[in-house]
């Protein structure tokens, strides 16, 4: 297998990972009937057992509860861990608490991360991030927001309409983004709020029944906020700097994403490898028919493409670099590669594959939505064509006005 360049602490890292995940996760996986949820036990449990392995919330300052890590070093952990849903859950390096801790490590109040950050490290408190709005609101084009917040004295008033709040039917917080200066751009004139779920006004009207594993119960909400009052030490970072302060947050968990998407798409080759080994058809073992070999080792050629991309991009964010286009190429190639790779792994597997026997179900609907949440696929490919046609040499320009003279 390819080294990546990983530094040592990063292998060191990921062999942690893979440790518990072997011997403590996967087979706890397994003890449960397909397509059913974790209790929070069985995940209490498995976060004591990633304590113990010292691989908990590296990602983490240890002030607030986590290992420290640099950002590139703990990639190849998160990568392991998303080899099974539960794994992210133990390791607490799943979405959506993953990105929210990270926000409010970066722009959080000291009294912020008491609060908030340090309980959901410690896992006594989950998060939700409400952005997408239904028609006409925010989607895949977020200035189109329709969510408000008002100043009234010493309080936020917002008032709004949110769906595909990620874990937001159980969440104890939400972080709400609403625009707090109707005059401005929206890029300007928006805002990050901190909302407990408890708060009079928030509506849960529903968990949205879609596509996609149920293993850890997360679901997506949709929740009204009806003329909800937080206090003004609940605005997280600056007044109007919300587009900023959530693309600080989007960067690193798009690629936290491919990092958990890809070991769950190389886990699912493992999965069909060992399978077709087993499985007769026609004279011979299915592993020994040209095609299907063929097919896995191009699926294991994109995903190591995949992991080169993503470890490149996240050494410029860790260099301090906002890497938009690195991350949005990283995002559309990674999710499109995944996808392939556990589409493959089921077919190969058959029936087997399509049942609940194996996770191979759970995975092929859960990596269908990664090529829409986080960016849509062509949200990401417009970001990535506009720098290319902005920046189109001058000279080919003008050796075009020459052409066939």
């Amino acid at each position: 297998m390819l080294s990546y360049d990983d530094s040592a602490r990063a292998e060191e890292l990921a062999g942690r990972a893979r440790d518990l995940m072997d011997e403590v996760v996967l087979p706890k996986e397994r003890e449960l009937a397909g397509g059913m949820t974790a209790s929070e036990g069985t995940i209490d449990e498995l976060r004591e057992a990633a304590r113990e392995y010292g691989i908990y919330a590296p990602q983490i300052e240890e002030e607030h509860g986590g290992m420290g890590e640099d950002f590139r070093d703990v990639l190849p952990a998160f990568e392991e861990a998303g080899r099974s849903p539960l794994g992210q859950a133990a390791m607490r390096v799943d979405a959506p608490d993953e990105g929210n801790m990270h926000l409010l490590e970066l722009h959080g109040t000291d009294l912020q991360k008491e609060e908030y950050l340090e309980p959901l490290v410690e896992g006594e408190l989950r998060s939700g991030f409400s952005m997408t709005e239904p028609q006409p609101g925010a989607g895949s084009d977020p200035k189109s927001i329709q969510t408000t917040a008002e100043k009234d004295g010493d309080e936020w008033v917002i008032d709004g309409h949110k769906w595909w709040t990620t874990q937001g039917i159980r969440a104890d917080i939400l972080l709400v983004f609403a625009r707090t200066d109707p005059d401005a751009h929206p890029y300007e004139g928006c805002s990050v709020f901190i909302v407990p779920a408890e708060a009079d006004g928030v509506e849960v009207v529903r968990n949205i029944p879609h596509l996609g594993s149920e293993m850890t119960g997360a679901g997506h909400a949709e929740i009204k906020y009806n003329n909800v009052r937080v206090p003004e030490e609940h605005l997280l970072g600056e007044e109007g700097k919300g587009f900023q302060h959530v693309q600080e947050r989007l960067g690193p968990a798009r690629l936290t994403h491919c990092m958990r998407y890809s070991g769950m798409a190389e886990r699912a080759l493992d999965i069909a490898a060992a399978y077709m080994s087993e499985r007769d058809a026609f004279g011979t073992a299915l592993s020994e028919k040209q095609y299907p070999r063929f097919e896995l080792a191009d699926q294991r050629t994109r995903l190591a493409a995949a992991r080169s991309l993503v470890r490149t991009v996240a050494a410029e964010i860790a260099a301090g670099n906002e890497a938009r286009i690195g991350v949005s190429m990283a995002k559309v190639f990674t999710a499109n590669a995944t996808q392939e790779a556990i589409d493959t792994a089921l077919q190969f597997c058959g029936g087997t594959g399509v049942s609940r026997d194996l996770p191979l179900a759970d995975f092929y609907e859960s990596v269908r939505a990664f090529r829409i949440v986080d960016g849509a696929d062509e949200v990401h490919r417009r970001t990535i064509a506009r720098e290319l046609f902005e920046d189109v040499p001058a000279e080919e320009l003008e050796a075009l006005t020459h052409f066939g003279e």
